[in-house]
């Protein structure tokens, strides 16, 4: 969410930023909003002010023995009392009202995100590894997981409906292993702490990470008001939520290897052959919470972390930045890291990595102090895939596969697949 006090000092660089995010100006309706909840504000306590000085008159009144002096004012303040109940409701209205406005404001991107009106303004930052040349067709990852016999599709839709799969035998362990290497380099490596969090959260932990109220449409709810995660960047950045930190201990961070569940609303009929969008998905997700001055440094770090994974893998992929009119909700700035995959001749996401400034941490109240300082500052949040690991088991399967249908397994994954160098395909 963002600081009113800076909308009320920056109507215009809001309208600026939210044009360039193709965005309709919204800082004339926030002012409005807020100047009519400030004005009611000021005459309930004014009319706070003429209630007790009242009251002290009836005192007065009694003590003097002027009785219809003091009959008259508790007719005044029984009036004033009665004014300011109603006052309350509607104080909690107007409030209300300019949290709607102010919760459905997308965040500000940075100075040196670049402009645009869609994905086309896109940068490419780096290109990482050289595409494969094969001496043949390479197939999609869903003909060479049926091929292999551990990839099913129908039998998923027989449970569960469209955009299910069914993974079995060596795909399944394969799908696995290469989560458990994922969280295992964070861990290990990149100073990450291992989080096992909830997978069904209550509205204030979707509202803190800005998925309420605006997205609802694109997440499954239960029968008892909670939610199935859409990340676990939900469960891991609310770790923090209503807390004061100290500085020293920052900068926080958190991983885990999650299901996730999306209802992939907005986007009906797109990649609706295989597994490259699905309701149901498996995901490592990175955390950070930081303070304001390192943020930044903590989002390159991050982007690094995830690109270690791919090139580990030896996937070629390339690393974008996003455009303004591109950025997630929450985002001030978005490097989105794309695999090669062979099968489709293109490169698709397989991690977002995002820096949110303290646009959470305000929806969450969550707060830092540093050392000998009185005064709190918002932390600043980052979160991204580790990746993706659906979308990285079938670069894997599409990068790694072979003529005859058989996929080598990757070398550091052999281990986590109890040394097993190949898939190959039933016969």
């Amino acid at each position: 969410m963002l600081d009113i006090k800076w909308i009320r000092e920056n109507p215009q660089v809001l309208d600026s930023a939210l044009a360039k995010r193709n965005a309709k100006p919204q800082a004339a309706a926030v002012l409005f909003a807020d100047q009519k909840r400030r004005n009611h504000i000021a005459k309930v306590q004014e009319t706070q002010k003429q209630r007790n000085a009242a009251s002290r008159e009836i005192g007065l009144a009694i003590a003097a023995g002027d009785n219809a002096l003091a009959e008259e004012l508790k007719v005044e303040v029984s009036n004033l009392k009665a004014w300011l109940a109603k006052a309350e409701d509607e104080e909690r209205h107007l409030t209300g009202a300019l949290e709607d406005i102010l919760s459905s404001l997308p965040n500000i991107p940075l100075g040196d995100v670049p402009v645009g009106d869609n994905e086309n303004y896109n940068v490419e930052i780096k290109k990482v590894g050289t595409p494969r040349v094969f001496d043949f067709t390479p197939k999609e990852h869903y003909e060479l997981g049926e091929q292999l016999g551990g990839m099913d599709f129908e039998r998923a839709g027989h449970i569960s409906g469209t955009r299910f799969s069914v993974l079995s035998g060596e795909l399944a362990h394969l799908e696995r292993a290469i989560g458990q290497f994922m969280i295992d380099i964070h861990t290990r490596e990149h100073g990450y702490r291992e989080v096992s969090p909830p997978l069904l959260v209550r509205d204030d932990a979707l509202y803190g990470t800005a998925q309420l109220p605006k997205f609802a449409k694109d997440l499954f709810q239960t029968t008892d008001g909670r939610w199935l995660i859409p990340t676990a960047e939900v469960p891991l950045t609310n770790l923090v939520r209503g807390e004061i930190l100290d500085a020293s201990v920052l900068p926080l961070r958190f991983t885990a290897f999650t299901p996730c569940f999306r209802s992939e609303a907005g986007s009906a009929g797109r990649d609706t052959r295989g597994m490259l969008r699905q309701h149901q998905f498996w995901k490592v997700e990175m955390v950070s919470i930081t303070d304001a001055d390192s943020a930044l440094y903590e989002l390159e770090r991050m982007t690094q972390c995830a690109e270690e994974i791919l090139e580990r893998l030896q996937l070629p992929f390339r690393t974008i930045m996003l455009c303004t009119a591109d950025l997630g909700f929450s985002a001030r700035k978005t490097y989105d890291l794309e695999v090669w995959m062979p099968g489709q001749n293109n490169y698709r996401e397989i991690s977002s990595c995002s820096v949110c400034g303290d646009f959470q941490a305000r929806r969450m109240n969550t707060r830092y102090r540093r050392e000998g300082e009185k005064a709190l500052q918002f932390a600043h949040t980052l979160n991204g895939s580790g990746t993706a690991v659906g979308r990285c088991l079938i670069a894997v399967m599409e990068n790694y596969q072979q003529t005859d249908g058989r996929i080598v397994i990757p070398q550091v994954l052999q281990a986590y697949m109890g040394g097993l160098e190949t898939i190959g395909v039933r016969s």
